[in-house]
């Protein structure tokens, strides 16, 4: 969770000013949380507070969303989301916008297995995003994190998102001239796995994710996840994207790590 937040956090100041370089400072002092890390939050907690039998936990992930994207309501979200956010009797609204896969990297962390993984991803998903392709952007990504934490390698990885989402046939520099801003999933979730399997290591993943040039935060959020999965993340790096959050953010990532690490 902790890697999606790093990637958010580098990539918010490249969202609407556009690099196609992996030159850049990760962590500039100008960079800022965004949607991505709140949404992060909300799901987490979501998990932390759920009962065991975990049939609550769309529920849970409705009143979590709602709380902090109330309490934090100029992140960034996009108008469909940003009236759900405020609608005493929030429904799904079809969508297949990324903000499904930005946010689901808990679900992966907090599973037994990837059958539990994409389940707990459906539930926080269908709340919002219940459009095939949503659902698809978000499974992909949680597979894709369950199967690193796993063990398996990025080929391996690379096969089953392949054989069972995304057609994973393309590299990252032939894309990056042309490649553009989209905020659905198909145009995002496969980009952004491949910016780890193309990586060298977890800060290359994102300087891959960020210098496509397009939905940098959330390109860079689904990279991280992914990426801390598979490689970590440097200590110092994540010190650093700590320092981005308040005391209230830090204490649910702090409980959900110290719940989930392990896993």
């Amino acid at each position: 969770m902790l890697g999606a937040i790093i990637g958010d956090i580098a990539g918010s100041i490249y969202e609407f000013d556009p690099i196609k370089t992996k030159n850049f400072e990760l962590m500039a002092d100008k960079c800022f949380v965004t949607d991505d890390t709140i949404m992060t939050l909300a799901v987490a907690q979501a998990i932390l507070t759920m009962n065991d039998t975990q049939d609550d936990l769309s529920q849970k992930a409705i009143e979590w969303m709602q709380y902090l994207g109330r309490k934090y309501p100029d992140c960034g979200y996009g108008d469909y989301f940003k009236q759900w956010l405020k609608d005493t009797n929030p429904i799904p609204y079809n969508s297949f916008g990324n903000g499904s896969a930005m946010r689901v990297s808990p679900c992966a962390l907090a599973a037994d297995s990837l059958e539990e993984a994409l389940d707990l991803a459906e539930k926080v998903t269908i709340i919002t995003h219940n459009h095939p392709e949503g659902l698809i952007g978000a499974k992909a990504t949680v597979a894709a994190i369950y199967l690193a934490k796993s063990g398996k390698s990025l080929n391996e990885i690379q096969a089953y998102i392949h054989e069972n989402y995304y057609r994973m046939d393309f590299t990252i520099d032939a894309i990056r001239e042309d490649y553009h801003f989209s905020e659905i999933c198909q145009e995002t979730v496969p980009q952004a796995l491949m910016c780890v399997f193309e990586s060298v290591d977890f800060c290359d993943a994102i300087r891959n994710a960020v210098s496509l040039g397009g939905d940098s935060d959330t390109l860079a959020a689904i990279a991280g996840g992914f990426a801390q999965a598979y490689y970590g993340v440097p200590k110092d790096l994540g010190e650093r994207a700590k320092e981005f959050l308040d005391d209230s953010q830090l204490e649910i990532l702090n409980a959900f790590e110290a719940t989930y690490q392990n896993r």
